[in-house]
């Protein structure tokens, strides 16, 4: 299995910028964590304060939540925090648990990436597709069913091929243990604003939006990123996409930086708050003419929905 080939630092950047870029921060990603959780925070409590705000906490919401895993991911690039035992433990307990399994499969597209052997080349392989099969996926996020199938579809799969004499019982008790952090922290979750009398915010401005905006923005990142990106592509600038994004769809849509998925997989060890700063110095030299860059969300998903309905 052959990686995929690399982009070098010293083609792109001097010394100095290049310590610049990639030096680790004790309180930048602590900054940002804490910014995730304050914007949720404030927009829980203006939809509690003013409950006609809900339809507008929810996409803000599920933004952040998408924020909180992308900084988790920065996390597995141990770009977090200078200390590794710090980095990880916030990046699992602020973030996402899942960080311990994410780590290795993340880090294998990254050695892999559009390749063969690259585990998310399912995500970017079917497009483009058709308008009709986008709305489609749109109306499954935003109608729960997205979440529903990659959250809990494996117990109804579990007990469909459990052993002989198996009861359903014990399957489910099987299958549900495999989400007990989930169940857990949701739980406590829900305990907490019941307490205080508010079990309604949490079901509508925690639950809702992470079943229905977050899959959806999760989807739309998932395309930006490397949709109609060729396969085996040996032009490390071209092997995944670098999306403009506005103050509405950094607030909507990608929050922290993630737009610039084409600096990150040139140059893995960069921080989230680095690569604006190396896409502006990428951009001094013109090596933006040659990488692989779309003006924004909506020109890349029509370029990703061009086949006839």
């Amino acid at each position: 299995m052959a990686a995929a080939p690399r982009a070098q630092p010293e083609d792109f950047f001097t010394t100095d910028e290049w310590q610049s870029l990639t030096a680790r921060s004790s309180w930048k990603g602590l900054w940002l964590v804490l910014h995730c959780w304050g914007v949720i925070g404030v927009a829980m409590l203006a939809g509690i304060v003013w409950p006609w705000t809900i339809p507008l906490v929810v996409p803000i919401v599920g933004a952040r939540q998408l924020g909180l895993f992308i900084l988790m991911h920065d996390a597995a690039h141990a770009g977090l925090h200078r200390n590794r035992k710090v980095n990880d433990w916030v990046g699992y307990w602020l973030c996402s648990s899942t960080l311990r399994d994410y780590r290795p499969y993340h880090l294998q597209h990254h050695r892999f990436v559009q390749q063969t052997e690259d585990p998310d080349l399912v995500l970017s392989a079917p497009f483009p597709i058709t308008r009709a099969s986008m709305w489609r996926k749109v109306v499954r996020d935003l109608s729960g069913q997205t979440f529903y199938k990659q959250r809990f579809g494996h117990i109804a799969e579990g007990i469909r091929k459990r052993a002989p004499g198996e009861s359903a019982l014990k399957v489910l008790g099987r299958e549900l243990a495999k989400d007990r952090r989930f169940l857990v922290a949701n739980g406590l979750g829900f305990l907490a604003f019941a307490v205080a009398g508010y079990w309604w915010a949490w079901l509508l401005m925690w639950l809702l939006p992470m079943a229905t905006w977050l899959p959806l923005v999760s989807r739309v990142r998932n395309i930006a990123e490397h949709a109609l990106v060729a396969q085996n592509e040996a032009d490390p600038l071209r092997q995944a996409r670098t999306t403009h994004a506005g103050w509405l769809e950094r607030i909507l849509v990608a929050p922290y930086w993630v737009n610039y998925h084409c600096e990150h997989h040139m140059f893995t060890n960069l921080p989230c708050w680095a690569l604006p700063k190396a896409h502006r110095l990428l951009q001094r030299q013109g090596a933006i003419a040659r990488m692989e860059v779309q003006p924004g969300y909506l020109s890349l998903l029509k370029r990703a929905t061009a086949l006839a309905a």
